[in-house]
């Protein structure tokens, strides 16, 4: 196995978890989207 440098593993210590904010992103965008289908869909047509 490749042994990181200790340049290597600072770098990636000290950068931002772009994959997790993606992520996040996704699921909040999708939590958005199921509330709007839920309210326009669902509650104001029932009244």
């Amino acid at each position: 196995m490749d042994q990181m440098s200790e340049e290597d593993r600072k770098q990636i210590l000290e950068s931002s978890p772009v994959g997790t904010f993606a992520l996040m992103s996704a699921v909040i965008g999708g939590m958005v989207v199921a509330w709007l289908f839920l309210y326009y869909g669902v509650f104001l047509p029932r009244g």
